[in-house]
């Protein structure tokens, strides 16, 4: 792994419990992330009076999938099934709701994961350092978040042409912001200015998620467990996890799919991308609408070798469903063929690339001719309120969303989803990706043969992925030496 946890800088750490300390930070364990009913009741106690978004340190034991809406405290996980009448297939869809995290999206978990390991072994110093979060969209905000409630300042970078709601909350949260030219498309652009911060600003440390393994690491265990302690309380005796589908991005989520496949050998995991940038699925480029996956390069922390199939799905597609999930008018229509009320308020809980995971999910069931046994499970890693201005966007340039549009929409790109644009994917062509990325990462950004030569090591991953005990252990020992954890 990219962060040596036998390796300990005591002055930093001394400085880094100092802050800590000052501040009253304690810092949770993955257990207690994984497992809340771990977190000492004096903690779950003082959350009661604070709120989810809050900065406030105590929010640390809330990045986690379990957040009770409701009570402020924690449950077994938020779950959204979308049934038949909406998706067309027998096969039961299942969502893992990211929208309870503090700043309404899952990406703090990622931020957690790179950051926290150094934090907690002097690898990185709060008091002297500043931390970077290149991304395109959530990412830098999850970043910024932790940041802001571990004492530590946070430099966000994101394309220029992400959701205005991004930039306005960043503004009061990171020390600052740099936007990039271009659009979801542009993560090059995000590359090249963490060069140039690397040779002119010495006081910078960049997380780049998209090679930082801590981020894989946090989704292998966290939203893989979820979705494995979802999948035990909502089968039948003779279902099967038949599917997990996710956006690439930065190839942080995906990664549950690592862990599902060590409960369910039988497991298709499915990689989503934008079909006007179908960089997996025909090594393409372009410019696409759905916003928070990165595209034009396959992500160093992508275990390709784990990727059953591509689905590239149209933008338009996502734009429209947004529309029919969010207007009034849609909702009428879905109600009128049989979805009920009661989904239909939850279906603002699916932001963009949640829709296109939806899209993708009924994509895989048609495809592999999936029954009412199969389950299919996808994250929905932030809600539609994260692209408010956008269903603005649409309402100015298309007018009012009325009847006939849903009825359209949901024919469609629901009922007519069709797995047109789906890529099963060989052995050759998992090698195949895996060597592509040698043109990113070895060519531009300084990794070596040698190194990516590695990742097609099976081994390799089962050593990144086995890290949680000797991570939760430095937690420990930082907050012993912090000394607020009681």
């Amino acid at each position: 792994m990219d962060i040596k946890l036998n390796k300990i800088n005591e002055a930093v750490v001394e400085r880094a419990a100092a802050r800590c300390r000052e501040r009253g930070i304690v810092i949770p364990t993955l257990a207690e992330q994984k497992s809340p009913e771990l977190i000492p009741e004096e903690i779950k106690a003082r959350l009661q009076k604070v709120g989810l978004w809050d900065f406030d340190p105590l929010n640390l034991f809330r990045i986690t999938w379990k957040n009770d809406p409701v009570t402020g405290l924690f449950n077994d996980g938020n779950l959204v099934e979308f049934p038949s009448a909406l998706t067309g297939v027998d096969a039961r869809i299942v969502g893992v709701v990211g929208k309870w995290f503090p700043t309404g999206a899952h990406k703090v978990g990622a931020g957690f994961g790179c950051l926290v390991p150094r934090l907690v072994t002097g690898q990185f110093d709060p008091t002297a350092q500043k931390a970077v979060w290149p991304s395109t969209g959530n990412y830098c905000r999850g970043g910024a978040f932790d940041c802001k409630l571990l004492g530590c300042d946070a430099v966000a970078i994101l394309p220029e042409e992400m959701s205005r709601e991004r930039f306005e909350w960043l503004q009061g949260v990171a020390s600052e912001v740099i936007a990039t030219p271009g659009c979801e498309s542009n993560v090059k652009e995000i590359y090249d200015k963490c060069w140039e911060i690397r040779e002119t600003r010495p006081e910078c440390v960049i997380f780049n998620q998209f090679e930082e393994f801590g981020n894989p690491v946090w989704h292998y265990h966290l939203t893989g467990s979820i979705i494995q302690e979802s999948f035990e309380r909502i089968a039948g005796e003779r279902d099967r996890l038949a599917g997990y589908v996710s956006a690439t991005g930065s190839a942080g989520t995906i990664a549950a799919g690592d862990f599902l496949r060590t409960k369910h050998p039988d497991l298709i995991v499915a990689a989503t991308e934008a079909l006007q940038c179908p960089t997996l699925y025909s090594c393409g480029f372009g410019g696409h609408r759905i916003e928070g996956i990165g595209d034009k390069h396959v992500p160093w922390v992508h275990n390709v070798r784990n990727t059953d199939m591509i689905c590239a799905i149209d933008d338009e597609q996502c734009m429209s469903l947004l529309r029919l999930f969010n207007e009034g008018a849609g909702h009428k229509a879905l109600e009128r063929v049989g979805v009920s009320a009661e989904l239909c308020a939850e279906l603002p809980l699916l932001g963009i690339s949640s829709i296109c995971n939806l899209v993708a999910s009924i994509e895989m069931a048609k495809y592999y001719d999936m029954d009412g046994r199969d389950i299919i499970f996808l994250p929905l890693t932030d809600s539609a309120e994260m692209y408010s201005s956008r269903l603005i966007e649409l309402r100015s340039e298309r007018g009012d969303y009325e009847n006939d549009h849903a009825v359209a929409d949901f024919a469609r790109y629901l009922q007519g989803a069709t797995p047109d644009y789906v890529r099963e994917l060989s052995y050759l062509d998992r090698k195949t990706l895996h060597n592509f990325k040698y043109f990113t990462w070895v060519e531009q950004q300084g990794k070596s043969v040698e190194e990516l030569r590695r990742l097609w090591d099976r081994d390799f991953w089962t050593e990144i992925f086995d890290v949680t005990e000797a991570w939760d252990k430095r937690i420990r020992e930082f907050n012993d030496r912090v000394g607020l954890a009681g």
